[in-house]
């Protein structure tokens, strides 16, 4: 099993778009293996997507499921827990739901713990349960959603999964949850100043990369030694290139992944056990080159045609060419803008 947390302490970052087209085609791609989507941020921009989109009634499918009785959600299945914050209830296999029965553009092997805007009014109950109860009330609770994922794992009688985990943008408790039950790390960055800032602050909240002596250790970070529990791997830094259209956007594209790859270059010189060596079998990173060549991805801007591939619910490798209406506006998708992101996202699906 395989458990991909998707993550940046920054929002606007084609987050829950890079985790709606990379399971779908990994599902599409491995039809005889189970994968699952766990969607962890409150907004739900993913489970949105996966059950339509904004055109295909996703908003109503996900009210519909939100509120239900019981309620198949991420948040339904936090109740759970708090209710038995310390004993596993063994309840995960209740969750997940199958997509295709919700969007017939979704492989019929993909399945979804959708997202809850209840999450934050759970929030204080979930950081509670973690500081109050047996002496590693922290450790138990810190493994909710791997105790999810295991749950459905013996439910499907496999280990043959893959799993994507869509998570909050901030460094919430659920941020926290999420990256305790993964084991790769995905890193999707945008075009602008904070990208760079943003991986700093990452690398120091989850991994204790300190830039000052008297720089603060998170709480998070330091349990994770306390309890000895493991950390995911950093798999790939992935740039979403927001325009090809001038070369000025061009030039801050570029300027931007020099200074990340700047950053987690010299990260790796100092902490390379951080980072999750691929594919099997791999020599080593031993120069720059080799390492951007193993960790470093970008991804074209299909521009209207990633609009909407997201409104539409439909992924972008089986998406068609031609007229779409999407909230009144007639768009036009062409074949030059899917030959922009689809090599992008198969080639990116193939190295996971």
């Amino acid at each position: 099993m395989i458990v991909y947390a998707v993550w940046n302490n920054k929002g606007g970052v084609v987050k829950s778009y890079l985790t709606f087209q990379l399971a779908s085609e990994y599902a599409k791609n491995h039809r005889s293996k189970k994968v699952l989507v766990i969607d962890l941020c409150p907004q739900s921009n993913s489970s949105l997507t996966f059950l339509g989109g904004i055109v295909n009634q996703g908003d109503e499918n996900l009210s519909d499921i939100q509120k239900a009785a019981p309620r198949k959600t991420i948040a339904g299945y936090i109740q759970h827990r708090i209710k038995s914050p310390y004993i596993s209830p063994k309840t995960g296999s209740e969750f997940p739901i199958q997509v295709c029965n919700y969007n017939d553009y979704i492989p019929e092997n993909l399945f979804l713990v959708p997202g809850d805007e209840q999450l934050e009014a759970l929030t204080s109950r979930v950081f509670g349960a973690s500081t109050i109860g047996p002496e590693d009330a922290w450790r138990i609770v810190h493994l909710w959603i791997k105790n999810l994922i295991d749950d459905i794992a013996d439910s499907w009688n496999t280990d043959d999964i893959c799993v994507f985990i869509d998570c909050n943008p901030s460094f919430s408790i659920y941020t926290e949850l999420a990256l305790t039950a993964a084991d790769r790390l995905l890193i999707p960055f945008s075009v602008d100043g904070a990208s760079k800032r943003s991986i700093k602050t990452l690398l120091s909240l989850v991994y204790g990369q300190r830039r000052h002596e008297q720089d603060v250790q998170t709480e998070f970070y330091l349990n994770l030694l306390k309890y000895r529990m493991e950390l995911p791997k950093i798999y790939m830094y992935i740039g979403n290139r927001l325009t090809q259209m001038n070369k000025t956007s061009a030039s801050a594209f570029k300027t931007v992944v020099n200074e990340i790859g700047e950053e987690l270059w010299e990260t790796w010189q100092g902490n390379p056990n951080i980072f999750f060596i691929h594919p099997a079998g791999t020599p080593i990173p031993s120069n720059k080159k080799s390492f951007q060549k193993m960790f470093q991805f970008e991804i074209n801007d299909a521009n209207s045609a990633s609009v909407v591939s997201g409104a539409c619910g439909i992924p972008i490798s089986v998406l068609p060419s031609g007229p779409r209406t999407i909230l009144g506006n007639k768009i036009m998708v062409n074949i030059s803008q899917l030959e922009k992101q689809i090599p992008n996202i198969k080639d990116l699906t193939d190295q996971l």
